[in-house]
């Protein structure tokens, strides 16, 4: 019996737009502060070196999405040109990193909430659970209309950046550039490069939305035109938007700054902008904040969703998470699964912890993304092989420089999800053998 495919609906400013939603948020308003606090203004050369990583993935992220269009991403990108167990590695990885993502995404959403509003601080996880469950509504509704919420949600996001980033510079704030010196930590440069290097890894997480595009293959126009021009415009545009704003948040507070509102708020953005002349900065900049989080906790559902859609059709996931709704526009039961999924993460209530571990967790992910990318038959290549050989090398060396608790919980983790496969093939084989 045939599989159900979803219907195709999002064309080249949809799925820019959703890359957009998955990018601009998590990572500019809270990532950065925590990069800033690893490595201190190094953060910007780690924000270039983790573009650089992002850039080859892309490409290669988009070659794969061209050549296999379907729900899933690296998951399916696995089972098709490698094997079925580096598949459900990645698909595996995906979930809990972008779960972790997700989390700290409805974190974040909440501090800056708190921090605008100037609610307890108790309030923290409870806004977070509202905002999942929220969302978790609106992504069951199908890609059309969450497609039209991330669209005024990006809208106003990068309105109120491109504010902080003006009236950040037209202010003067800074000005003495004593927030840039000493622009390294202080060490040996072998201290110097893993603290950069750990920065790298980190900020690397705040440029992967741009899969979300590819995980939604199954649901784009012409997805072989329409894939590669959408990530590479929204790589583009995202490094230089964050470059462009970590740079006026340096030079407005400097480094420590960031780094303590990041552990105490979540809000390092909403903090630098109180240094600026312009009395209106600190809430358009809460607003924005407030957007950014809620259209990167829209979009990770929405992909978190289709990689349990496209695991619950193979075996890898119980078979009811494949179940799509009668007019074939969402996998609902994956949606409320995920959602849940993601609210049992937000009870942490540790930005720091989920968004290390999302670093390694999304570094292999993408590791499998490029060994995939190497398996394309020259005829169909879009892009150079060095693109993949090169973004393999960059995700497996980062992924060992986040802390050593963190990789270390993650192949233990990868060690249960190839149990659990192992049990789901199982009872596949025992069902069909009877």
């Amino acid at each position: 019996m045939a599989q159900q495919q979803l219907r195709r609906q999002l064309g080249v400013f949809g799925a820019i737009m959703m890359g957009l939603g998955s990018i601009v948020g998590t990572g500019v308003f809270v990532s950065i502060g925590i990069g800033a606090g690893v490595a201190g203004p190094a953060v910007l050369i780690a924000i270039v070196i983790a573009a650089g990583v992002a850039t080859c993935n892309g490409l290669n992220s988009a070659q794969l999405a061209a050549n296999h269009p379907v729900s899933g991403g690296t998951y399916e990108y696995g089972y098709h040109y490698l094997n079925p167990r580096l598949g459900f590695v990645a698909g595996w990885m995906f979930l809990l990193a972008k779960s972790a993502s997700a989390a700290t995404a409805a974190l974040g959403f909440s501090g800056y909430l708190i921090d605008a509003l100037d609610l307890d601080q108790d309030l923290l996880v409870p806004i977070g659970l509202a905002a999942v469950i929220a969302l978790t509504g609106i992504v069951i509704g199908g890609i059309r209309r969450s497609n039209i919420v991330n669209t005024v949600i990006v809208s106003i996001t990068i309105f109120a950046l491109g504010f902080f980033v003006f009236a950040g510079l037209g202010s003067g704030a800074g000005n003495d550039r004593e927030s840039f010196d000493p622009f390294f930590i202080e060490g040996d440069f072998a201290s110097v490069m893993q603290s950069v290097l750990q920065a790298s890894a980190l900020m690397f997480v705040a440029y992967t939305g741009y899969g979300r595009i590819a995980t939604l293959g199954e649901e784009v126009k012409e997805p072989r035109r329409t894939i590669p021009r959408a990530i590479i415009t929204t790589l583009v545009f995202t490094m230089i938007l964050y470059l462009s704003v970590a740079f006026v948040a340096i030079w407005a507070v400097g480094p420590e700054i960031l780094r303590l509102a990041t552990e105490n708020d979540a809000a390092p953005l909403e903090i630098a902008s109180h240094s600026f002349d312009v009395d209106i900065a600190p809430t358009i900049v809460a607003v924005g904040a407030i957007t950014a989080m809620l259209g990167v906790l829209l979009n990770l559902i929405l992909g978190l969703s289709r990689v349990l859609l496209a695991m619950g059709r193979r075996g890898d996931m119980p078979s009811p998470v494949a179940r799509l709704n009668e007019a074939g526009t969402t996998p609902y039961i994956a949606v409320i699964v995920m959602g849940m999924f993601v609210g049992c993460l937000v009870l942490i209530g540790n930005v720091r912890t989920t968004w290390s571990f999302s670093a390694f967790a999304v570094l292999i992910y993408y590791a499998i993304t490029n060994l995939s990318a190497l398996q394309i038959a020259d005829e169909d290549r879009l892009f150079p092989q060095w693109v993949a050989m090169l973004g393999l090398g960059a995700c497996l060396f980062l992924a060992f420089w986040v802390e050593v608790e963190f990789w270390v919980f993650g192949l233990v983790l990868i060690g249960v999800g190839l149990a659990w496969q192992e049990v789901m093939q199982r009872v596949i084989s025992r069902n069909v053998s009877t």
